[in-house]
């Protein structure tokens, strides 16, 4: 089984930009779509980010053109670089293939505030 380590959240003012990483422990060059999804507190999960093996990209509309996913399968990682941060994107964020696995990582704390 594969599983995912998330990090590079932390606080950020709005308009500001992070950039998240997720280092699986094995090889995800045979994982055909992953994702980046957040969970928000009292929100259920949602899928932000998703990209399939060949590059393909897909984004919900509420962080399409200020989020980027993309995969380095080489080092079995996979990014994301969210830019124009809103208060509304503070939620704690988590990669898993697209569909999900049922176990997940621990997720990296992302705060938009002034």
């Amino acid at each position: 089984q594969v599983h995912f380590v998330e990090s590079g959240g932390g606080l950020v003012r709005p308009g500001g930009s992070l950039r998240l990483s997720c280092a699986a422990s094995g090889s995800i060059f045979s994982i055909v779509a992953m994702g980046w999804y957040r969970q928000a507190p009292g929100k259920q999960r949602e899928l932000v980010a998703g990209i399939t093996n060949p590059g393909s990209t897909k984004y919900p509309a509420s962080v399409e053109g200020r989020f980027t996913i993309s995969r380095d399968n080489t080092k079995n990682t996979v990014y994301l670089q969210m830019d124009s941060l809103k208060p509304e994107d503070t939620a704690v964020y988590y990669c898993n293939r697209d569909p999900p696995f049922t176990h997940w990582g621990q997720g990296t704390q992302v705060t938009v505030s002034s």
